[in-house]
């Protein structure tokens, strides 16, 4: 019998009605991907990337997953748009506000680069809003490319925004 896989998955809102998104969110995850094996707090932080009023609030999900990492993508971008993420391709922005935002950060200890997707998540290492609710909830899991464990990276984050537990 196939073993579950786990998945770490960051969500992020700055737009509508921030905890609600981030409690439906949890919901349709749990429905959609797996179960929930850990969840962080939830936290405030400044957006990253861009300028804008509203902080985001971040939380990190732990997930026990049967699905593949394109799958879990697929999932993902269905629960964005039914929460109502807006994507804008011509914008020319790549970082913007939004209702929902989900990354895949790790799955198990594998490394995946397509031209779709790519884990680790290439910025975990470089966002405290990222490494902070990580480590509440793993800190010693192991980053699969640097060989690092999330209490470590934190540590060494050059990040210096504030993200301020809720």
């Amino acid at each position: 019998m196939k073993q579950p896989v786990t998945a770490f998955l960051g969500l992020g809102s700055n737009r509508g009605i921030r905890r609600q998104l981030l409690e439906e969110a949890t919901w349709l995850i749990s429905a959609r991907i797996g179960s929930i094996v850990s969840q962080s707090s939830v936290y405030e932080s400044a957006p990253w990337g861009f300028q804008d009023e509203t902080p985001f609030l971040n939380m990190v999900l732990e997930v026990a997953t049967f699905l593949e990492p394109e799958e879990i993508l697929a999932e993902i971008l269905v629960i964005e748009d039914g929460l109502g993420r807006v994507r804008d391709p011509g914008s020319g922005q790549r970082y913007s506000p939004r209702k929902m935002d989900i990354d895949i950060l790790f799955y198990d200890q594998v490394v995946v680069e397509t031209e779709s997707l790519v884990i680790p998540h290439l910025h975990v290492q470089e966002r405290r809003f990222v490494l902070v609710p990580l480590c509440e909830i793993a800190p010693y899991f192991v980053h699969p490319v640097f060989g690092q464990t999330m209490e470590r990276l934190l540590r060494a984050c050059t990040d210096t925004s504030r993200v301020k537990r809720l």
